[in-house]
């Protein structure tokens, strides 16, 4: 295997790979050599367990990879609208749970595999609401967290569960990562930042490949946060 392709002859299966970080991980297990398969919403609902399997069955062959990406947040301020809620833990922890199961278990059946559910640094801390309050009626809500931070104990039990069967469960928790927010809120966040910034595309696609790798075979239930030291 050569260096600088170190997934090289590895299939890897992307959820949401449409979404904001979604072609950020698609583009680096595609440079580290691996095979991509990439899903959306139009190919799979993560949410739908028997659209998963359909997709399983349609592309008749085991993903040795598997990145749990696929999430959705609340919009601003409807914290107290139950629908929208339940339907951030639907997609982003239960559709998780769901992908986990379908091709997680085929890579117990084979013997090896990786998996990486993408967190937030929002599984560890709560929102400040400082950072918007220049924004007028503007609330964080609290599913997205909420979402995440069982995302992380839900990596934990299958990296007890199938460690012995060779797979591998890692969590990679992102910072906020730049984008075209507004300056207020761009200087409050870098502020608070030990790094003095928010994250670029490039900052995050070593640490996936690492947790896909040969490089990490024995780390497995661990949350890599990639936050600038957020988090600290």
């Amino acid at each position: 295997m050569a260096t600088d392709r170190p997934l090289a002859d590895e299939v890897a299966l992307v959820t949401g790979a449409k979404g904001r970080l979604g072609p950020i991980w698609c583009e680096a297990l595609d440079a580290a050599g691996a095979e991509v398969i990439a899903v959306d919403i139009e190919d799979a609902d993560v949410a739908d367990r028997g659209a998963l399997e359909a997709l399983r069955d349609r592309l008749g062959r085991t993903p040795t990879i598997l990145v749990n990406n696929a999430g959705i947040d609340q919009p601003p301020g409807a914290e107290a609208r139950e629908g929208d809620f339940l339907r951030v833990l639907e997609v982003n922890l239960a559709g998780a749970y769901n992908a986990t199961v379908v091709f997680g278990e085929q890579m117990a059946e084979a013997g090896r595999g990786a998996i990486v559910n993408i967190g937030s640094l929002y599984a560890s801390i709560a929102p400040e609401p400082r950072f918007y309050d220049h924004i007028p009626g503007f609330v964080k809500p609290p599913a997205y967290g909420a979402s995440k931070a069982g995302l992380v104990q839900l990596t934990k039990y299958f990296a007890r569960l199938w460690g012995p069967r060779g797979v591998r469960v890692n969590a990679l928790s992102p910072g906020g990562v730049r984008a075209d927010q507004d300056p207020e809120f761009l200087a409050k966040y870098c502020a608070r930042v030990p790094l003095g910034r928010m994250a670029e595309p490039d900052d995050l696609r070593g640490p996936l490949v690492f947790l896909c790798s040969d490089a990490s075979r024995y780390l497995t239930g661990h949350e890599l946060r990639v936050d600038g030291g957020f988090t600290a």
